[in-house]
Parts: structure tokens; sequence; C-alpha cells
């Protein structure tokens, strides 16, 4: 998947598609997992909301509740 960076609309688009998929398979791939802590880091065009998801992405993360693949 393509790097997000800042998030304009297209890109937010993005974001809601991965997270959605994610949570729907329950599996991450590092690319992904590397995608969205960098996107988390940047902070940059990000609401509430999308900061909530990405949480809940490395919450479920560190409980076992996804699973990386490659």
């Amino acid at each position: 998947m393509r790097s997000i960076g800042a998030i304009g609309p297209s890109n937010q688009i993005l974001l809601e598609i991965l997270l959605e998929h994610v949570f729907t398979i329950r599996r991450i791939t590092r690319q992904d997992q590397q995608l969205l802590m960098s996107t988390q880091l940047s902070k940059e065009g990000l609401n509430e909301e999308e900061r909530l998801q990405i949480s809940r992405v490395f919450d479920a993360l560190q409980k076992g509740l996804l699973k990386v693949v490659d």
C-alpha cells in the first residue's frame, strides 16, 4: 500500500479502508503496521476519530487480538 503521508481526502479514504480491512480480517501486514505507525507519529491532518482508530489497532496488537502477517 502507498504511504498515506499528509492526510488529504483520498488518503483519508485509504486510511478508513485499511482500518476497516484490518479489523474485519483480524490481520495486519508489517507494511501496514509501519504505515499506521508513521501516520500516527506525523499527526498531520488526522482527526481525533482517526487517531483513536489507529490507537485501537495498536491496542489490539498488544492484546494479541490481531495477527501480524507478512
